[in-house]
This record gives structure tokens, C-alpha cells and sequence, in this order.
């Protein structure tokens, strides 16, 4: 392994935390402080692109609290969905 394989290796999931988490905040000040549902959805929804666990890991092999914690993102993404449709 050399060193751009291995500083890529551990730089991925810093980034990857630290968009979604990122976005998830954008998308609690837009439906919290904002009411803007519709951006606090397209924000929801991006953050998702940035999966906050390993992304070398398929579905299947998940441990069951990370499947857990990403249906629930969904779910909530389906709640703002409905409230930026009013």
C-alpha cells in the first residue's frame, strides 16, 4: 500500500461524515429556523450521497444499527417530502 492509497483510505470517511453530517445540519436550519421544506429535503437528500459509514461495505454485510440508521434517514426524508408538498 502506498502512502496516496493510504492517506486516500482515511481521508474518505472524514469527508464523507463530514458532508453528511454537514447537510443534515443544513437541513435541520431549513425546516427548523427557515420553514423552507423543500430545501431541507434537497438537502436531506444530498446528504444521503455522502454515506457516513464504510462505503467499501455492501448492504448485506451492514451491521443492523448502521441499515437502521440509514431507513430512518429515509423516513424522515419521506416526512419533509410531504410537508415541502403542502
Amino acid at each position: 500500500m502506498t502512502i496516496k492509497d493510504n492517506v486516500k483510505k482515511t481521508f474518505q470517511p472524514v469527508l464523507n461524515r463530514s458532508l453528511y453530517g454537514g447537510f443534515v445540519l443544513l437541513a435541520l436550519y431549513y425546516a427548523l429556523i427557515a420553514k423552507d421544506f423543500s430545501m431541507a429535503f434537497s438537502s436531506l437528500g444530498i446528504s444521503l450521497a455522502f454515506d457516513p459509514f464504510d462505503t467499501s461495505q455492501p448492504w448485506k454485510e451492514r451491521p443492523l444499527y448502521q441499515k437502521i440508521w440509514l431507513i430512518i434517514h429515509l423516513c424522515v426524508l419521506t416526512i419533509v417530502a410531504v410537508f415541502a408538498l403542502r
